[in-house]
C-alpha cells in the first residue's frame, strides 16, 4: 500500500532533501520539519517546511497535527564522528533523545509508520565481510552508539505499543542529484567526496587523508559508497512495505562493493580531470578499517536495485552539483 503523506524530520539536509524530492516526485504530500541547524531553506526545493526541532515536543505534535502524515521519515541526526567523541553530551541529547520525543509524539498521535536513517557504523569492526544484518552490533564511536539505542528503542515500541518502524543501515552515503540541484553541503564539511573536489579544483586545502596504515589493500580505510538518490528510493519502497502491512525492516542499505579512500581519490581525478592535492595525518578515533554491506536480504524485501551507485557516477554528479554552487 502506498504511504500518501509523508512528515520528513531532518528533510533540509542532504540524505534527507533528497528524500524529499523523491517523495514528491512520486506524488507524495510531503512536509518538511527541520531546524535548519545544518539543513539549507533551499535544499527542500519549495517544500512545505516547518522550522521546529525534534526535542521540541509540542512543535513536532502542531506539524504532526497539521499535515496529518500516514508515516514519519527521520533524518535529523548529528552525523559527524568526531564531533560526536568531542560531544557525547550533545549526541545523546539529538540523536537519541530527540528520536524519543518525535516517536513517542508520533505514537500518541496516532501515527504507527517510521523509517528511520540508521547507520552500518552500528556493527562497529565487523568480524566478517561483506557485513549482514545479524551480525553483532559493536559500534566503536559514540556516532554509532546513538544509532544503535534508537534501533532497540524501535524494537522495544514494535513490541509493546505497535509501531511499524524500517531502520535503514546506511554504509557510505555520497553523490549528488542528477539534476544538478542539491547535493552534499555540510558546514563544516567532513565528508570525503566534496573535500577531494574542493581541493581538486583549487578552492580548498589538500584534502586530510585519515591514515595510510590499516591493512587494506593501500593502507587507506575500505567504504561501500552509496548514491544518495539510490538512498532516497530505498525509502520510499521502506515505507510502502510498511502501509502494506510490514511491521519491522531492518537493512544495509549498500551496494556490496568496497573501494579505498585512494580509490575514491582517483574516480574524483576522473572526474575533475585534475589530481586531488592531499596529506596523510593519523587516524581519527572511531574510524573503522572496512565497511562493505550485503545487499542480499534488502533486495530480496524492498526489491531494491542501487541504479546510480558506481564510483564514477557518484563522483560526477556530485561534481556537476558543486561546480554549478561554487561557480567554477
Amino acid at each position: 500500500m502506498t504511504v500518501a503523506r509523508v512528515l520528513v524530520a531532518g528533510g533540509a539536509g542532504y540524505i534527507g532533501s533528497h528524500a524529499v524530492k523523491a517523495l514528491r516526485q512520486a506524488g507524495r504530500d510531503t512536509l518538511v520539519f527541520d531546524n535548519l541547524s545544518s539543513g539549507h531553506r533551499e535544499a527542500v526545493l519549495g517544500a512545505p517546511l516547518v522550522v521546529g526541532d525534534i526535542r521540541d515536543a509540542e512543535a513536532v505534535r502542531a506539524a504532526i497535527r497539521e499535515h496529518k502524515p500516514d508515516a514519519v521519515m527521520h533524518f535529523a541526526a548529528k552525523i559527524e564522528v568526531g564531533e560526536g567523541e568531542r560531544d557525547p553530551v550533545g549526541f545523546y541529547d539529538n540523536n537519541v533523545a530527540g528520536a524519543l520525543t518525535l516517536l513517542r509524539v508520533m505514537l500518541e498521535e496516532g501515527v504507527s509508520k517510521f523509517v528511520f536513517s540508521s547507520t552500518c557504523a552500528i556493527y562497529g569492526n565487523p568480524e566478517r565481510l561483506p557485513l549482514s544484518e545479524d551480525l553483532p552490533k559493536n559500534p566503536v564511536s559514540v556516532y554509532g552508539r546513538t544509532k544503535l539505542m534508537v534501533e532497540l528503542m524501535l524494537e522495544d515500541m514494535a513490541r509493546a505499543q505497535g509501531l511499524r518502524f524500517a531502520a535503514l543501515r546506511y554504509f557510505n552515503a555520497a553523490g549528488a542529484d542528477i539534476d544538478g540541484e542539491i547535493g552534499e553541503e555540510h558546514d563544516p564539511e567532513s565528508h570525503l567526496i566534496p573535500n577531494a573536489l574542493k581541493a581538486a579544483a583549487g578552492i580548498g586545502p589538500p584534502m586530510r587523508l585519515f591514515g595510510d596504515d590499516y591493512p587494506t589493500r593501500d593502507g587507506t580505510c575500505v567504504r561501500d559508497y552509496i548514491h544518495v538518490t539510490d538512498l532516497a528510493e530505498a525509502h520510499i519502497l521502506a515505507a510502502d512495505r510498511l502501509g502494506a502491512g510490514e511491521t519491522r525492516l531492518q537493512l544495509n542499505l549498500g551496494t556490496g562493493d568496497g573501494f579505498t579512500v585512494r580509490e575514491v581519490l582517483s574516480a574524483v581525478e576522473r572526474a575533475v580531470g585534475r589530481p586531488v592535492p592531499h596529506k596523510v595525518e593519523p587516524r581519527r578515533p572511531g574510524d573503522a578499517i572496512a565497511l562493505v554491506s550485503d545487499p542480499t536480504r534488502t533486495r530480496a524485501a524492498l526489491g531494491w536495485v542501487p541504479r546510480l551507485s558506481d564510483l564514477d557516477t557518484i563522483c560526477a554528479s556530485a561534481w556537476r552539483f558543486h561546480r554549478r554552487k561554487w561557480d567554477l
